[in-house]
Formats: C-alpha cells, structure tokens, sequence
C-alpha cells in the first residue's frame, strides 16, 4: 500500500504550513493579505494539479507539443457547515501542434475515468470540460 504523510504547524492565528515528507512545504491561511491558499482551495488546486499532471503525460506518450494548457476549477460550497463542495467545474484548455478535439477529449477521460486519484475521492458532482484553442499561423 503507498502511503503519503503530511505535517501540518499552526503558525499563528489562523495561518499554517503543510510539510510533506521531503520537507517541501505549502502555506494555508485565511488572513489578509494572504500567503497562502484555503484548505477549500487546496482541494481545487490539487484536483486541477492531478488531471493534468495525467493530461500532459498522456498527449507526451503521443508526442503532441502543446503550446499551451490550463486547467480552470471552480467549486460550488453548500452553505451550510461542514460546507462541502456540492459542484466542481473543471475546465481543460489547450493548445497544441497536431491536437484534435478527439485526442484531448480522450486524455482528459482517462484522467477523469481511471487515472487521477483526487477525482477519484471526491463525493460530489464534477462537471469536465475541454476547449481546443485554434493554432495561429503566427505563434
């Protein structure tokens, strides 16, 4: 069984670190002005961070260049505590030689469907998307 560790200092009021076990750290806090993200937000970054760590991977095996991508997540909370996330949007945007609309459909599905882990511990309603940029003859 893999197995991943995560320490986490309170720093002082309502502000954090996160520590893993290679000692790369990541700030939390909900305090202005802001160092770091909410835990809220942590959920998004790394659901966004693990499609597309999977998405990059899978159009490399393919040898496309892309030229550019992004992934846009937003999340819709109840109001209600422990106010979970009741909707998370995902929006894949990509640009790249020799990338069709099919081929990036395809890897984002095998993201969603089998690959990322993130998406797979979610308990809620994930909407994916996937936007194919035109390539400009003069990029």
């Amino acid at each position: 069984m893999k197995s991943n560790k995560i320490t986490v200092h309170h720093i002082g009021s309502k502000k954090f670190t996160g520590i893993n076990g290679e000692g790369v750290s990541v700030m939390m806090d909900a305090i202005s002005p802001r160092t770091g993200h909410g835990p809220m937000e942590l959920l998004l970054d790394a659901l966004g961070g693990c499609t597309a760590w999977d998405v990059v991977g899978i159009l490399e095996k393919k040898k496309i260049n892309l030229k550019q991508y992004r992934v846009e997540v937003e999340g819709d909370r109840a109001e209600t505590y422990p106010q979970v996330y009741t909707e998370i949007r995902v929006k894949h945007i990509a640009q790249g030689e020799n990338l069709t609309l099919k081929t990036f459909e395809k890897a984002v599905g095998l993201s969603t469907g089998k690959y990322c882990s993130v998406h797979a511990n979610l308990n809620c309603s994930i909407i994916t998307t996937v936007e194919l940029l035109e390539n400009l003859e003069n990029s």
